[in-house]
């Protein structure tokens, strides 16, 4: 029981999420990803005749399940089986949290940004407007989510998801550099 209380190693949790790519085109011809899923829910609750929306989107029912199934199992997981041990950091990283103004995380989670209080505020609701607008774009713009061009894409060998992943990576290191520090500053 001790094995579902304590994170997996990359080398076993890699795999299993791994296998699903190929397991889900052989046995359904179904390619993963979650930001199709979006798509679907769209086109199921929007009537409006927008040309994105407007496809036969009962035929992909089964990633309402994928999609379910892995909330299920993220809340199993992070409730269910949470480890009560504070995540460990390393001393580098911890400093440089501070260093931009991000207090002791509990589990790596912020209380600047992952706190009810900080939507009350202009600057936290603006934040999630942003933020969730440039994610919605960049995923319409790539084509793609993180899941979709970094499970599915570079396990088929897809160059534009190879450039797509490099960029969601670089990306990412370049806001927590440089403009993560300045919105914490504001």
């Amino acid at each position: 029981m001790d094995l579902l209380f304590k994170p997996w190693p990359w080398y076993v949790a890699g795999p299993i999420i791994g296998a699903t790519v190929p397991l889900l085109l052989w046995l359904g011809n179904k390619r993963l990803g979650i930001s199709s899923t979006l798509r679907h829910v769209c086109a199921a609750c929007l009537p409006a005749k927008i040309s994105l929306f407007n496809y036969d989107w009962k035929k992909e029912l089964w990633s309402f399940f994928f999609a379910g199934g892995l909330l299920l199992g993220g809340f199993i997981g992070g409730v269910v089986f949470a480890n009560p041990e504070p995540v460990n950091v390393s001393a580098s990283t911890a400093e440089y949290f501070s260093s931009i103004g991000i207090s002791k995380a509990k589990n790596l989670m912020p209380v600047e940004f992952f706190n009810w209080n900080s939507l009350a505020t202009a600057k936290g609701f603006l934040m999630m407007m942003v933020g969730g607008f440039l994610v919605g774009f960049g995923t319409r713009y790539a084509q793609g989510c993180t899941s979709g061009h970094g499970i599915l894409g570079l396990s088929a060998l897809q160059w534009p998801s190879l450039v797509a992943t490099a960029s969601f990576f670089i990306g990412g290191i370049l806001f927590s550099r440089f403009v993560l520090p300045l919105i914490l500053a504001l």
